[in-house]
């Protein structure tokens, strides 16, 4: 019997390390998207990656808003509660990028990006 609630538990942290560490990569990805339109910003396709890497963020940030709106999702209200409102500023930010494009206005959702992922794959 012992042994199987330590197989249970590892199946379940398992799962757990490994859904953290895939949203962290897609947080780094989408991060990484957001850096190669800074950097190729003169480009003649600027649009087209400029609009690729925002609504691949827009994406991730919503699945966050979602998840984060469950009933069933253990995280601690005061948590779920920063992370809702950190996604309305990304959403804000994301917007006003898409009307008035400069490659500064990216930096914040870059380091947040980073940041999140950055404490996913730590903790």
């Amino acid at each position: 019997m012992y042994n199987n609630a330590v197989n249970a538990y590892k199946s379940v942290e398992k799962a757990t390390v490994s859904g953290r560490e895939t949203e962290a990569r897609v947080l780094t990805q989408a991060a990484l998207k957001l850096r190669i339109c800074q950097k190729r910003w003169d480009d003649e396709n600027r649009s087209e990656l400029l609009d690729d890497a925002l609504n691949y963020n827009q994406r991730i940030w919503t699945i966050f808003q979602g998840e984060l709106g469950k009933i069933d999702n253990p995280l601690p209200d005061h948590i779920k509660g920063d992370l809702l409102r950190l996604s309305g500023f990304i959403d804000k930010r994301i917007f006003e990028v898409m009307a008035f494009p400069e490659p500064e206005k990216l930096d914040i959702i870059i380091k947040i990006n980073e940041n999140i992922a950055a404490g996913l794959r730590a903790g």
